[in-house]
Order: C-alpha cells, then structure tokens, then sequence
C-alpha cells in the first residue's frame, strides 16, 4: 500500500499533528488511535494491513491521525476542567482544520470515521457532534462514557462530549443519513456501552448495527476482523 506521512499544524491546538495516510483516492475514512495511542499504532498491530485490498483498488482511503489523549482524559496532574477543554480543542481541530482538509482532498461531503477502544470513542462522539461532516460511523470494542475520567467534575463541555448524555436530547437531522456500525464482542468489557448506545440510537429510530462477535475480547484479532468487514459496508 502506498503511506504517506504528513505532519499538519494545528493552529487550534498550538502543536503539530501527525498522520500516516494510506492510498491515493478513495473514500477518506479517519482512523482514531487507541488510549494515548499515536498515528501509527494501526500500522505497528496490523489493523492496516486488513485494509489492504480496499485501499490498494481504490475504494478506500484511510487517515491515520495523531491524539492527545495524554493532555486531555489521561492527564491526571491537570484539573478535570483542562482536560476537558484540552479534549474542545482536539474537536475544534478535527472540526475546522482537518476534516475540511480532508473533504477538499477528496472531494465528498462527508469523511468515515472509526477507531478500537478508545478510538472508537473518539469517532462516534466527533460524528455524533458533527454529523453533518460524517457519513459511516465505524466502532470496534468502545466504550462512550468518559465521565470516569473526570471524578465527578461536570460541566457544558463533559455534558456536550459524553454521547451517552447528549445523544438521547440530540436534534440533528443528519444524524438518520448515517450508516453506524457499533461492534464489540462476546467477552469485550465494553460491550454493555455498546448495547446502552443501541438502545438510545434504537429509542430515537436512527438507523444502526449492532455487531457482537461471538468471539474473543478486547483484543487485537477482534479488531483486525471486524475492520475489513466494517469497511465491506461504506
């Protein structure tokens, strides 16, 4: 597969961001890295390399991006109020910098996201803020509440970045044109955010799948199965 690696400064966060970019064309699909993970983690587990035939006959193009997860949910020596703001820029920067990019890169109106544990996070909760900017929404073995991170600080921004708070008063009527994949697994110790998720997509009759592969756990080889698969469905 051809990779191209980029660096792009983001003048929302102040600091460079990092990605490896997979294939020429394509329709563009941003990968979230896992807790703390960097844009090249999918590369080093494999995750990637399942992805290979989409790429490679141009079906699929895939944005590997950096996070700052150690800044924001993981930064333990900062207020629960800077982690959380820190996590606003994140958003801001994939809102206004790098999924516009990526629209004009590709020419579409809207990008795939997806991402494992708590990448996939990451992806549902931008495609659920902005789903105006998203149109496949693919998740492998995430969990949706973060307010653990936060010893019981709550605030706007908690409230606006927990999918499980927003989600059930959420209006946006693009939110029904997007294809979700919510996949976990038979032993996945998130699989119960999974089907509390469903259940709130199910009560506000948005349009959904639940996968649970009646297999393994929240693990590597899960993921590298459900990928390709997932990708099978844009």
């Amino acid at each position: 597969m051809q990779e191209d690696y980029r660096k792009w400064y983001s003048h929302h966060l102040g600091r460079d961001i990092e990605m490896l970019v997979y294939g020429n064309w394509g329709y563009p699909v941003v990968l979230f890295p896992t807790s703390m993970g960097h844009y090249y983690e999918y590369k080093d587990f494999g995750l990637t390399e399942t992805a290979r035939w989409f790429v490679e006959t141009g079906k699929i193009k895939l944005y590997c991006i950096d996070s700052i997860d150690r800044d924001s949910w993981y930064a333990k020596h900062l207020h629960p109020g800077a982690r959380i703001w820190n996590h606003v820029l994140y958003d801001r920067f994939l809102h206004e910098e790098l999924v516009p990019g990526i629209q004009r890169e590709c020419n579409v109106q809207k990008v795939g996201v997806s991402g494992a544990s708590f990448g996939g996070y990451h992806a549902l909760n931008f495609a659920f803020r902005h789903p105006e900017q998203v149109g496949h929404l693919l998740t492998m073995g995430a969990a949706f509440n973060i307010r653990s991170f936060l010893g019981g600080y709550y605030d706007d921004n908690v409230y606006f970045n927990n999918p499980p708070d927003f989600m059930p008063n959420a209006q946006n009527n693009e939110l029904y044109n997007m294809n979700i994949v919510l996949g976990t697994s038979e032993y996945d110790f998130c699989k119960d955010d999974n089907y509390q998720m469903s259940s709130i997509l199910s009560r506000k009759n948005i349009r959904h799948k639940l996968d649970v592969t009646p297999w393994g756990n929240h693990d590597w080889p899960v993921w590298k199965d459900q990928f390709p698969r997932y990708l099978s469905m844009i």
